[in-house]
């Protein structure tokens, strides 16, 4: 299992108005260009992420605390073995921090070296630009190192 995170600084001064718009899960196909497809259906949400050169699925469900400021999310069913993670936020000083966690498994171990790479850009990719669409410029904080190659091609 791949564990991924990523910390970043939003210029939102309002933790809580933040995270609903974080959780704003149909929104994301505008946001990111890796997202094609999100719907959410009661508390299930079916996604479709682009990936390599094909769409990742799956259904998840998510968990808004507004009061602990975080989302949880799993995988129900879908194309990974196994996918959870959070999104906890921090008020700060001019802005809050964006704690983005997940876990994957894609269940076959001889392809994990080539996918679980893609997989990872892909996930930071997307979280970048969803909290850059929504908030404007943001810093990464943690977890970015590889985020100078994050270009298109995963």
């Amino acid at each position: 299992m791949r564990s991924v995170a990523l910390t970043v600084h939003i210029a939102a001064r309002d933790a809580r108005a933040a995270l609903a718009r974080i959780a704003e899960f149909e929104r994301y196909p505008g946001l990111a260009a890796d997202v094609r497809h999100v719907a959410v259906r009661g508390e299930e949400t079916d996604w479709v992420v682009n990936f390599r050169r094909g769409p990742m699925r799956w259904t998840e469900t998510e968990t808004v605390d507004p009061q602990r400021l975080r989302i949880e999310f799993e995988q129900l069913d879908g194309d990974f073995a196994s996918f959870h993670g959070s999104w906890q936020l921090v008020p700060g000083i001019g802005g809050c921090v964006v704690r983005f966690e997940v876990s994957y498994d894609f269940g076959v171990e001889s392809l994990a070296g080539i996918m679980d790479p893609i997989a990872e850009r892909v996930i930071k990719r997307v979280v970048c630009d969803v909290l850059a669409s929504l908030f404007g410029p943001t810093s990464v904080l943690e977890g970015g190192e590889a985020l100078s190659d994050l270009g298109r091609a995963a």
